[in-house]
């Protein structure tokens, strides 16, 4: 499934932190029932993609950065290392025997306009959009 738990636990984590205050970790995963090692995990990869800010120490704590209205679902799955292709046969280091001895294949087209459909759609909602 495109999105994983991972994916909804870091859309819930978003949910809290786009009131623009600073939470720490511990909190985030409390209001939304998130399990705190997936909730320290999920802000690490939040962290690296750069859609929030992670404080250190006493006061330290987690906090938005990113611009919600222009980040999308596809950015969300990217920065959670989730892969949206519909097959295997999408990616583009995948070496498929039949189009190897065939030439082509249709259900590889076919499948790869859905994919472009798919893409466009995740492209299309942003994260606001879905919070809201």
């Amino acid at each position: 499934m495109l999105i994983t738990r991972e994916s909804d636990y870091a859309l819930r984590l978003l949910r809290t932190l786009r009131d623009g205050e600073q939470y720490s970790v511990g909190e985030l995963a409390r209001r939304e029932m998130v399990p705190q090692p997936f909730a320290y995990k999920i802000v690490k990869k939040l962290s690296a993609a750069g859609m929030v800010q992670v404080s250190r120490g006493a006061e330290g704590g987690c906090r938005l950065t990113a611009d919600l209205t222009q980040t999308t679902l596809y950015d969300l799955l990217r920065a959670m290392e989730e892969d949206s292709n519909i097959s295997s046969c999408m990616e583009a280091e995948y070496a498929c025997p039949w189009r190897a001895a065939h030439g082509g294949c249709s259900v590889h087209a076919r499948l790869g306009e859905i994919q472009r459909r798919l893409d466009a759609q995740l492209h299309a909602h942003s994260l606001e959009e879905l919070l809201a």
